[in-house]
Formats: structure tokens, sequence, C-alpha cells
């Protein structure tokens, strides 16, 4: 654990990509494979399951420190996070934490699994006894699942990559999906001559970055860019390897059981493919909003009348292996002919009606679909006339378009220069803050996480929560108004007084129960501070619902 707190000062108290990648290669370099796994595990973003409740945590602490329970209220506000709060009102000790990072996560956290709260204690409060300041902190942060630091993965597959010699996109493919973080995975996830891999393993997703009608003139010729709609689902990779399928989504979840109609259509696949796409609701040549898939993914169990409401497509657009061959290095060009060549074509055609279906694989939108599409590519001689493709994308219920170069291999992670994401203009309403919150980190002790209302009637109702948007002095100024204005508190909420107006941009709308208006807002982000703008003039929820309605149908 001392190790690990060392990683965890260095990595902190810098901000040179070269500094971290020589601290995580000395101490991946130093430290035991075992104790070295479950570094990587956190670092890339990974949690384990919390085993204490941060209210018996609290309780805990309160004892320990013996201080009453609203000046923990009032350190907590301040601090803004649970486990550095209790790290902070702790007594100091001189101790250290003795034993590797593997050995307090197996011989501690995990002892609490189904312990009595008793036990727990003794164990907790052992571990905070038994470590310094910032061992304590780190302990809390991984026994909550809310360790952060700032590092990214892409770091540690760099200073991994270094330091075993490997390829990094060969360390990336290594580290998607399920693993355990045992001393083996280590040893085989930096081992050069084999690797960390199941058939099943899926390859590091490419990212789009974001572009703007001004820069798509610095693009080149319109012609050398493939554009695809920029579809509204879950981004996911389809992989049959060996007679057996899986389906990973981007955040490397496997979704396999979530989607069976999908698994039905890749049996007829040939073996050794990796499809990119995105599954979309989808009903009789029609996108269906967003939020009935996750109403169906958060369904226990997917009987008929759930399938039979919300059927899926998978919307391939890339293909990443065929015939067990990485193609990611071959062209985009070449992977879109294989991609329909291979959803146009079985290993096996059965009878003449299975013949006449797969006419369905066509990447018309506009027919009915079974469960396997190739997502449609769009060309235009100028920007121009790009533009005016991505100008219909409310009328297909579509974000906007993808922007892909002919040329492009597929990368891993988010790379400028070759994928692009090209969305329509947000819809833009004026709203009131009526609520606002402490952040947490950096914006502890400010007012940062904000509510809005629109009025329905004579009345003001909630509609969205935004806290991105703002700049750092306008943050400070608004912190001051919360503060001076406040008429009610709950917790750590605070109503204030409605009459500061925002703009506010969003993507789109979906129905909720959580908001009074009936309708909560896809993606808010905060455009500006209206000054020059009085409550009376906001907007409602039927303009809302309005705007939304005709923006769809131009």
């Amino acid at each position: 654990m001392k190790d690990f707190a060392v990683l965890f000062a260095d990595l902190d108290g810098t901000t040179k990509t070269n500094e971290k990648v020589a601290a995580l290669k000395k101490y991946f370099g130093t430290v035991s494979h075992g104790e070295a796994a479950w570094a990587v595990y956190f670092l890339t973003g990974r949690r384990i399951k919390q085993l204490v409740k941060s209210g018996q945590l609290a309780r805990w602490a309160v004892d320990e420190a013996k201080i009453p329970d609203w000046l923990f209220d009032e350190c907590y506000d301040s601090v803004g996070d649970l486990g550095e709060t209790i790290a902070l009102i702790l007594p100091t000790t001189e101790a250290h934490a003795e034993g590797s990072l593997d050995f307090w996560i197996e011989e501690k956290v995990y002892k609490l699994r189904g312990a009595s709260e008793l036990t727990q204690r003794e164990i907790v409060v052992g571990a905070w006894n038994a470590s310094s300041d910032l061992e304590r902190f780190l302990f809390n942060k991984l026994l909550t699942g809310a360790f952060r630091v700032g590092v990214s993965q892409q770091l540690v597959v760099k200073a991994l990559s270094e330091l075993s010699g490997i390829e990094p996109r060969v360390i990336s493919q290594r580290l998607m999906g399920d693993w355990d973080p045992t001393a083996e995975f280590f040893e085989k996830l930096i081992d050069t001559e084999g690797g960390a891999g199941e058939l099943s393993r899926p390859y590091p997703f490419y990212l789009a970055f974001p572009l703007t009608e001004n820069e798509t003139l610095l693009l080149g010729p319109a012609a050398n860019w493939f554009a695809e709609w920029k579809w509204d689902g879950i981004r996911a990779q389809l992989i049959k390897r060996n007679k057996e399928i899986a389906i990973w989504s981007r955040g490397e979840e496997l979704l396999t059981d979530r989607f069976p109609e999908i698994v039905e259509e890749a049996t007829g696949l040939k073996e050794g493919v990796v499809l990119d796409g995105e599954i979309l609701p989808f009903k009789e040549g029609d996108v269906l909003p967003f939020q009935l898939l996750q109403k169906r993914i958060g369904r226990k169990n997917l009987n008929k009348k759930i399938l039979d409401e919300i059927p899926v497509v998978f919307m391939a657009y890339d293909i990443l292996e065929e015939d067990y061959k990485d193609l990611r290095d071959e062209p985009l060009r070449f992977r879109r002919e294989r991609l329909e060549h291979v959803l146009s074509t079985r290993d096996k055609v059965a009878s003449q009606q299975e013949f006449t279906q797969l006419q369905l694989f066509a990447p018309c939108m506009t027919q009915l679909s079974p469960s396997l599409r190739v997502s449609p590519t769009m060309q235009a001689e100028s920007w121009e006339e790009m533009k005016k493709i991505r100008d219909t994308a409310n009328a297909m219920k579509v974000e906007g378009l993808m922007l892909k170069h002919r040329e492009s291999k597929y990368g891993t992670g988010r790379h400028k220069g070759f994928w692009w994401k090209w969305k329509v203009d947000p819809f833009t309403i004026d709203t009131v803050m009526v609520a606002a919150q402490p952040g947490h980190g950096k914006r502890a002790g400010l007012f940062t996480d904000y509510t809005f209302a629109v009025w329905q009637e004579n009345e003001l109702v909630p509609i969205a929560k935004a806290y991105s948007g703002l700049t750092d002095e306008e943050i400070r100024k608004v912190d001051a108004f919360v503060r001076e204005n406040t008429t009610g508190r709950y917790g750590p909420l605070r109503t204030v007084k409605p009459t500061q107006v925002f703009e506010l941009a969003f993507d789109g709308l979906q129905p909720s129960t959580r908001h009074k208006s009936g309708i909560a807002l896809r993606f808010p982000r905060i455009l500006r501070w209206r000054f020059d703008k009085k409550v009376s003039e906001i907007d409602t929820v039927e303009s809302v619902s309005k705007l939304f309605k005709e923006k769809a149908r131009d």
C-alpha cells in the first residue's frame, strides 16, 4: 500500500505527461505482479463493489474523531468528498500501511463481504489506525469505489508498452473486457510471446472528435470523406469467434444476453468476424427514441412482450476482423467493402426463403430489416452539399453526421484528424435557476450544480440540471448569488429566488417521471447567463415541446 500511495502522490503532483509515464514505469517495474494488476485495474477506471454503506463509514469516523454530527456535516459540505473528509477528521497517526495493495484489497476490503457490522467496523477502523493520512485517504477511495487520479488509460498503456516493449494497441486490446486483477493476468498482459485474452475479447474503440462548421474547410475536399448518420444508440462490437458470439459495449460491458435477436442473426455470420456499430431501438423501418433502449436494458427479464415492443438492430459501420485477420490497418474504403460483403452473404443458404431474406441486409434504412444491418454511407462534392445532408438529421431521428476519411485506419481511443462527429445545431431555450448544490473535488465549496425551470401555466417546474458552460468568474458570481438569495435548504441543496435567467442548449427531449414538467432535456448545458431577459419571458413546457416537434419535422 505504501508503494501505491507514493505512486498516487507522484501522479497527483505533476501535470507533465512524461513525468506521469516515468512514475508509472518505475512503479510497475518494482512492485509485485499481484499489486501491479490491482493498480492497473484501478488506474483504468475499474472499481470494486462498495461493501460498506457510506452512512456507516461516516458514523464510525465521527465516533473515532470524537466530533459532533453537525461538525462532520459542515466539513463534508466544505470538502465535498466522503473519503477525503474522513481522512481529514481522523486523528493523525505515525503508522504506515504494511503489506502490498493486493494484500489490502484481498485481506481487508474483501473480508468485509458478508461480515457483520461489528466485524466490518473492526476491519475498517483498524485499517484507518494502521495507515498514514494519504494511505487512509486511498483506502477510503478504493473502499467507496470513488478512486480517481489525474492519469488516463492511454498513459497507463504507454507506460506498460515502454516497460514491456509491446505495441500500445496490443496492450489496449488485452485490457479490454472482463478480467481479474491477478498476478497471472499481469504476466500475460506484458508477455511478448502471448496475451491476456479470451476469444470474446473486443478491440479498443476508435473515437471521433467534435467538428464545427467553420472547421470543415480545413478537412480538404469533401469527396475524400465518407459521411454516415450519427446514430443515437449504444456503441458496441459484435464478435463471432470459434462459434461463440459476444456483444461488448464501449463501456466494456458484456451485453450478449440483452439482445437475443442480434445473437440469433449473428449465428449466420462467418467465423472470425468482429463488427463495430450501434445498437438501436428500431421498428418498422424507423429509429425509436433512445430512452426505450434504456428501458429495455434496465429490465432484468426480457419477456416476449418487451422484445416485441422494443426490437433492436445492430447497425454496423465497420469491420475490424475477418477470417480472424485484424483489418484495422486497412483503409476505411477497403473495410467498408468487406463489411458490405460479410453482411450480404452467409456461410450457408438453407432455403430460397433465407436467400430472399438476405436482400433485407441492404443499407437502406427506409425498409423493414433483420437485426443486422449496414449503416449507409453518403458522399458529397462540396461541404455545402454535405451540410444540406446534415441538416436533414432531425427528420431522420439522428444526431448529425459522422465524417470519416476514406483512407483512415481504425485507431485506438480518440485521435484527431480522421474521424469527426458533426452534430446538428442544438435546441436552445430560456430557463430560470431555482436551486443549486455544491460540486465535488476541485469544485467543492462552490455552488456549481444547478436546477433550471420553465413555466407551466402559472407555476415554475424543474426541467433540467446542468453544471457545465459557465466560466470560473461566472461560477463565483452565481455562487455569491446563491448564498445571498437562499430560500430553503434540503441537505446540500439550496432553493433560490427565481430571478436569474439562463439559456440552455440540449440535444433532445424524453419523458421523465423525475421532473414535474413530465419531460427532461437530453445533454443539457448552459450557453449563457441572460441578464437581458425577465423571468416572465422564459420558455414554457408547451413551447419547449413545440420547438422539439417543429425542428424534428424540418
